[in-house]
């Protein structure tokens, strides 16, 4: 049997992703800082985020390679 996640708890993940995500954004966005600091690692956060919330929907770890 599988033990899967409920549907709360996969919105709680997803709030929080929210949470973190803009309060990244604001942080260290667009506009912030130097060039290091600005769209670059925009960037790279969003493809992060992006991933944690696939992993979230689709229920997969990327940590077990078997």
């Amino acid at each position: 049997m599988r033990n899967r996640q409920g549907c709360l708890a996969g919105l709680l993940e997803f709030f929080l992703l929210d949470r973190a995500f803009g309060w990244l954004q604001r942080r260290f966005g667009v506009g912030r800082g130097c060039s290091c600091s600005g769209c670059g690692c925009g960037f790279i956060m969003l493809i992060l985020f992006i991933a944690i919330a696939l992993s979230i929907f689709t229920h997969t770890n990327w940590f077990h390679l078997f």
